[in-house]
């Protein structure tokens, strides 16, 4: 992994890494020449790429984050994976960056933020954006709708998408996407300050709508049948999941029945001068 001189020292430092839409972030950033710092709790698993230092550290660690923040002007910041206490962690690593003197904080939240949001995590994402915004940190906001990506693993062996959606829709948002809008702030964060962007794909579907998508794009039926939120937890219940992991589980459902996650929005191509990507081209490139 290369190291930076002294006159690259980075100030940019990207979470996430070693997942989804941290690493495509990543990536990005190294194509394009800028220096950055990966705090990731596995630095033996970041990517390696040029122009990038691997540091460790949680989220929760006061000590390490302090340590590999220092000197960071601009942070990337992706939520911790799911977790009962997932909020505590959030609210101590911004308490961190304040601490060591981060300057801007880019934050990946979720559509429809709201204390009262029917999908349960998206509260989480909500405080979380409230504690940045009294923290006095510069931010902005990238509120990801459902990804894309996920939709092929909605479907069940026998070929059904079950879920309490109704006849709701969702803007399923490409992974590259996010990114793309990612380091478009990244590259001139001040451009960006104080701002919300909801990042959507192109089209609102039902899951009538996507499983007409995956029947049309896999070469094999799929269909969506409606189930009660009763039939959902029951359903899910084998898995043996912790409860507030099948809240999760279930209102995402009932979110898009609420229509909480239907809606259009222009960031996408805004911020990176292209068309959003639609669901089935995800789909296409998912199933190879």
């Amino acid at each position: 992994m290369s190291g930076t001189t002294a006159a690259s020292t980075p100030t940019t430092v990207v979470t996430g890494s070693t997942g989804r839409i941290g690493g495509r972030v990543a990536r990005r950033l190294a194509e394009r020449g800028l220096p950055q710092k990966l705090l990731v709790r596995s630095p033996e698993r970041a990517p390696r790429l040029t122009g990038a230092v691997a540091v460790r550290g949680e989220y929760a660690d006061r000590d390490a984050v302090l340590d590999a923040l220092a000197g960071t002007r601009t942070l990337f910041m992706v939520s911790a994976s799911e977790s009962a206490d997932r909020l505590a962690q959030h609210k101590a690593f911004v308490d961190a960056a304040v601490e060591a003197g981060v300057r801007h904080l880019v934050y990946l939240s979720f559509y429809g933020a709201a204390p009262d949001a029917t999908f349960t995590l998206a509260r989480d994402h909500f405080h979380t954006e409230r504690h940045i915004r009294a923290s006095g940190l510069a931010y902005t906001f990238l509120r990801d709708n459902l990804y894309a990506e996920f939709v092929p693993d909605l479907v069940g062996e026998d070929g059904a998408i079950r879920g309490p959606a109704g006849s709701g829709r969702a803007a399923f948002v490409a992974q590259d996407d996010i990114a793309d809008a990612a380091d478009a702030v990244l590259s001139r964060p001040d451009d960006h300050a104080g701002v919300t962007y909801d990042l959507t794909g192109p089209d609102s579907l039902s899951l009538d709508d996507a499983a007409a998508v995956l029947s049309e794009r896999l070469g094999r039926a799929v269909t969506y049948r409606q189930e009660t939120v009763e039939e959902a937890y029951a359903s899910r219940a084998a898995y043996g999941a912790p409860d507030w992991q099948l809240d999760a589980w279930v209102s995402t459902y009932t979110a898009i029945a609420a229509g909480e996650l239907d809606g259009v929005s222009d960031a996408v191509p805004r911020l990176t001068g292209r068309p959003a990507t639609p669901l089935a081209d995800v789909v296409h490139a998912v199933a190879g």
